[in-house]
């Protein structure tokens, strides 16, 4: 078993334990996952980009809160809804070197539809 793996069960037996399933839809998860990935982003409004490249361990602590936090709800989600999260990404990232092969892509952060 993989560490993803492990993960997954442990948290679904943190959720069984508080009776927390009853809570745990995908709409709920959805919507608490987007509200910690906006707590990442949160550290870095308003920084330039060598600021947001060189966090102090006080805030590099506080954005890895946020980002094990954004981790948990995806593998939350993806466990309700039995998706396996390695295979749909590595899916996506096939799908992703078709639409963004590297002799149009390279050095160029455009959408596919625009290479």
């Amino acid at each position: 078993m993989d560490g993803l793996e492990e993960l997954k069960l442990a948290l679904r037996r943190f959720a069984a334990e508080r009776n927390w399933e009853q809570f745990h839809t995908p709409k709920n998860l959805a919507m608490a996952l987007m509200i910690e990935a906006a707590e990442i982003a949160e550290h870095f409004q308003w920084t330039g980009a060598a600021d947001a490249e060189a966090l102090s361990a006080d805030k590099r602590q506080a954005v890895a809160m946020e980002i094990g936090d954004t981790l948990l709800y995806l593998l939350r989600l993806a466990d309700r809804l039995d998706i396996d999260m390695v295979a749909a990404a590595r899916s996506k990232m096939e799908i992703n070197a078709v639409r963004y092969p590297v002799e149009k892509a390279f050095g160029r952060a455009v959408k596919y539809t625009d290479l």
